[in-house]
């Protein structure tokens, strides 16, 4: 059986055609409609048919923005906003007439990681994504881990300070309030009186307000990963997203979540993802 994956991204739609080997087919990108969620629908319609041409037997994931809600089945907390309150996966079912499964981008970043990327000699992997927001996917012995109200994962709105950042999600001090692109390129900007994006900053790390950045960072990331381990365990933490580029997260931020664990053994790796914005649709395809 062939294994069709679509990667819904907030700019572009990717679809990829594996076959039983996992081995590429076919693979095709088209922009992302905006803010019209039919548009989208019949987007991705017009996409699944133009790369099964002359395929019959197959499977379909696909990886979105947001999740679906148990409690509704409806699209929720997606940066895509169109899609919030939709049926997307009964919509698109009945479009494709084919019965999908449906997954965010942190559960496909993790089960890709996990199956063929730099977490496939594990069992138990926690899957970060940092970058716009910060989310987090676990597969355990292959599988994704949903949770009783598919949330397992979302580290990114634990609180890490009290009374602390202001989230859109309605708490304050949410991990993702630190340590985001966005909130890091915030920071700066109230330490230096500079607005520049990461890459920038990330070449400017020399004078005593960027030390302090970095070290704000550094202990966030630390204390943020720390209490992962501390709930999780795991034999092993992926990196993905936008930031997962920065190299001091391998060194200096691995040594700052092994200080803050509770134990007096600590050898998680940490390690960079190998499938880098391809893991959305193999994750997609391996659902």
């Amino acid at each position: 059986m062939y294994k069709l994956g679509i990667d819904l991204g907030g700019t572009k739609i990717e679809a990829i055609l594996l076959d039983e080997n996992l081995n590429t087919i076919q693979r095709k990108r088209i922009p992302t409609p905006q803010n019209d969620y039919h548009k989208i629908l019949n987007a991705i319609n017009s996409l699944v048919v133009n790369i099964l041409e002359n395929v019959d037997d197959y499977s379909v994931g696909i990886c979105t923005p947001g999740a679906i809600s148990k409690k509704t089945g409806l699209i929720k907390n997606s940066n895509t906003q169109c899609l919030i309150g939709q049926s997307l996966k009964e919509d698109l079912e009945n479009k494709l007439d084919k019965k999908i499964s449906m997954e965010n981008d942190a559960n496909c970043f993790a089960i890709a990681e996990s199956v063929i990327g730099a977490a496939k000699e594990f069992d138990v992997v926690f899957g970060v994504i940092i970058g716009t927001g910060v989310g987090g996917g676990i597969v355990i012995n292959g599988k994704i881990h949903l949770g009783r109200t598919n949330i397992a994962g979302e580290w990114g709105h634990h609180t890490l300070h009290q009374n602390g950042n202001n989230c859109y999600c309605g708490k304050q001090g949410c991990v993702e309030t630190y340590i985001s692109g966005p909130a890091l390129e915030k920071r700066w900007k109230e330490l230096t009186g500079k607005s520049q994006n990461m890459p920038e900053i990330i070449q400017n790390l020399e004078n005593s307000k960027s030390k302090q950045w970095k070290n704000e960072f550094l202990e966030n990331f630390g204390f943020g990963l720390a209490n992962v381990i501390d709930i999780l365990d795991p034999d092993v933490i992926v990196l993905g997203g936008g930031l997962s580029n920065i190299d001091f997260l391998y060194t200096e931020g691995k040594e700052s979540v092994y200080h803050k664990v509770f134990s007096d053994l600590v050898d998680t790796p940490i390690l960079k993802n190998q499938l880098g914005d391809s893991a959305g649709v193999f994750g997609a395809a391996l659902l």
